[in-house]
C-alpha cells in the first residue's frame, strides 16, 4: 500500500487581511513550518514597509525565505519557485505538510504550476522604456501594458516600473501575450496543494489598510526609507510605501500626502490580489463575517486543513 502524499496548505488573499497569524495558527496546528511568498518581504533590508512579521510571530513557527536576499539582488517568480520547491522538498523529509503565505500571485502561481522559460533581456528595449519613464512617469508605462494585455494588470506589482518594463520587454521580445506566458505552463507537482483564501468585507479590509499605514509611521517608516537612499534605484525599492516616501523626503509630497497615497495604492493592490485570486476555482474562501467570531472561524478552518489530510 502506498503512503499518502504530503500536502502543501497555501494561505493566501490581500494585503492586511490577515493571513499572517492564520498561517502561523495552521503551522501550529500541523506542528510544520511556513514558507513566505511575498514579493517584498524576501529582503533583509526591508521590514516596517513591507508588514514582515514580527520576531514574536517568527520565534512562534520557523518561518523561511524571509529577510534572506539584499535588496540589491533581482529576485522574481522563477527564482521563488526554485527556492520555495527546494524548501518544500527538504521539509517533507521530517513533516508531511507545509504551509505557504503570501500574497503575490504570480510567486503562488510559480509555485503551484510552474512558468514558461522568459525571453532574455531587450536592452535597447528596455532604455526605451526607462526613456518613456522617465519623460513621462509610471503612467505611461501602465497605459502601454493595460493597451496591449489587460489581462496581466492583475498580475503583477502595477505600481512598480520595473516589473512593469519587463512585462512589456516579455512581450516586446516573445511576441506573445504577458498573461498567455504567465498562465502557459503548467508543472506536476508530487504533492497535494490546498489553497485556502482569506477576506473580509471590504470596508472592513480598508480600514485596516488604512491603520496599517499609520501604524507603520508611527513605528519608523521614515527613518527606515532614509536608511535605503543608497538603494532607492533598486527594483526592490520601486513599490508601494517606498517610492511614495521618498517622494516625501525629496519634498515633492508631505508627510499626509505621502500616507494618504500610500494608503489608496495599497487599496488598489488588494483589489487586484482580489481579482487575481478569485479567478482560482481551487481556493476555498473563508470570509470574516465578524470581528468577535474569529475563534469560531479558525476552528471551522482548521477543521478544513484537517478534513484535507484524511
Amino acid at each position: 500500500m502506498s503512503s499518502p502524499k504530503k500536502t502543501v496548505f497555501i494561505v493566501c488573499g490581500p494585503t492586511a487581511v490577515g493571513k499572517t497569524g492564520l498561517a502561523i495558527d495552521i503551522a501550529q496546528h500541523l506542528k510544520t513550518e511556513i514558507i513566505n511568498a511575498d514579493s517584498r518581504q524576501v529582503y533583509s533590508e526591508l521590514n516596517i514597509g513591507v508588514a514582515r512579521p514580527s520576531e514574536q510571530e517568527l520565534q512562534k513557527v520557523k518561518h523561511h525565505l524571509v529577510a534572506c536576499f539584499p535588496v540589491t539582488r533581482l529576485y522574481g517568480a522563477g527564482d521563488f519557485e526554485k527556492d520555495a520547491v527546494s524548501i518544500t522538498t527538504d521539509l517533507f523529509r521530517t513533516h508531511n505538510t507545509v504551509v505557504v503565505c503570501g500574497g503575490t500571485g504570480m510567486y503562488l502561481k510559480a509555485f503551484c504550476e510552474g512558468l514558461d522559460d522568459l525571453p532574455k533581456a531587450d536592452e535597447a528595449y528596455r532604455q526605451q522604456l526607462k526613456s518613456d519613464f522617465e519623460q513621462g512617469g509610471i503612467g505611461v508605462l501602465q497605459a502601454d501594458l493595460r493597451t496591449k494585455d489587460p489581462a496581466a494588470v492583475t498580475m503583477l506589482d502595477f505600481e512598480n516600473p520595473q516589473r512593469l518594463m519587463r512585462a512589456l520587454e516579455i512581450m516586446h521580445v516573445g511576441g506573445k501575450l504577458y498573461s498567455e506566458v504567465m498562465l502557459g505552463k503548467k508543472a506536476k507537482r508530487d504533492f497535494n496543494i490546498v489553497k485556502i483564501g482569506l477576506n473580509m468585507p471590504r470596508e472592513w479590509l480598508y480600514k485596516r489598510i488604512n491603520d496599517r499605514v499609520k501604524k507603520m509611521i508611527a513605528d519608523g517608516l521614515t527613518e527606515e526609507v532614509k536608511s535605503l537612499l543608497p538603494f532607492r534605484d533598486c527594483n526592490a525599492l520601486k513599490t508601494v510605501g517606498y517610492s511614495e516616501m521618498f517622494d516625501y523626503i525629496d519634498g515633492k509630497t508631505s508627510l499626509d500626502e505621502a500616507v494618504q497615497k500610500i494608503q489608496q495604492h495599497t487599496r488598489n493592490y488588494a483589489k487586484r490580489q482580489l481579482t487575481w485570486f478569485r479567478a482560482d476555482k481551487d481556493i476555498t474562501w473563508f470570509e470574516l463575517t465578524n470581528n468577535k467570531m474569529w475563534l469560531f472561524e479558525l476552528r471551522e478552518i482548521l477543521n478544513f486543513v484537517d478534513s484535507r489530510l484524511n
